[in-house]
């Protein structure tokens, strides 16, 4: 594994919507390098979360890195209503749309591109893509609802996406998402992953900022 800072990403659709400024502070204070924001349509995942707007309000009470992950069918119309409040955009490579187009776009607005793959999906799919993302998100669990069990068969795509990065000389962020908890952070860390999404094992919590020095494996 390349020894890379960890970063994690709390995921917001864990937190009580409710008291959405509040969480979001919660979890900055608490230690969050990242906010991560699950965008779902209803369409490409059976689940709907939330939308431009409420990502925008979340943002508006954290100065951390904004990093919005669109579950949506078509992320290349939907998300310049994400670029001027986010720092990076991730689309699914089995989404309906032009992949490196809508990378690139991302890219010309101003924030840093990530491209997802759901289980399913053979991680060959992205290797024509390469160079063109900057965060590579595998998922662990299939996308649409939080709270799922960590698929450990994943974890051979996360080594694969190490493999390739080592291979072609780049840099890219390895993003895990998907039942994340100190246990699956570590077999995640191990195979070269170094962004952790976690939902419910941050917001859920009793301590908040023990939970993510466990999760970078300092606790």
């Amino acid at each position: 594994m390349t020894d890379r800072t960890t970063i994690v990403a709390p995921s917001i659709l864990a937190s009580d919507f409710s008291r959405l400024g509040e969480e979001v502070a919660r979890i900055t204070q608490a230690g969050a390098d990242w906010i991560h924001c699950d965008v779902m349509d209803g369409h490409f995942v059976d689940n709907i979360s939330f939308g431009s707007a409420f990502v925008e309000a979340a943002s508006k009470h954290t100065d951390r890195h904004v990093d919005v992950h669109l579950m949506i069918e078509r992320p290349d119309h939907y998300f310049p209503r994400y670029t001027s409040f986010s720092d990076s955009i991730t689309v699914h490579l089995e989404a309906q749309h032009d992949v490196r187009a809508t990378l690139r776009a991302i890219r010309d607005a101003g924030c840093s591109a990530g491209l997802a793959i759901s289980p399913p999906t053979s991680l060959e799919g992205v290797i024509p893509h390469l160079g063109e993302f900057d965060t590579l998100l595998v998922m662990t669990v299939n996308p649409g609802f939080g709270g799922q069990p960590f698929l450990e068969a994943m974890l051979d795509k996360v080594r694969q996406a190490e493999e390739l990065r080592l291979k072609h000389g780049l840099s890219y962020n390895i993003q895990v998402d998907g039942g994340i908890n100190p246990a699956t952070a570590l077999a995640s860390r191990e195979a070269g992953a170094n962004v952790l999404v976690a939902g419910t094992s941050v917001f859920k919590a009793a301590d908040a900022a023990a939970e993510i020095l466990a999760l970078r494996g300092q606790a």
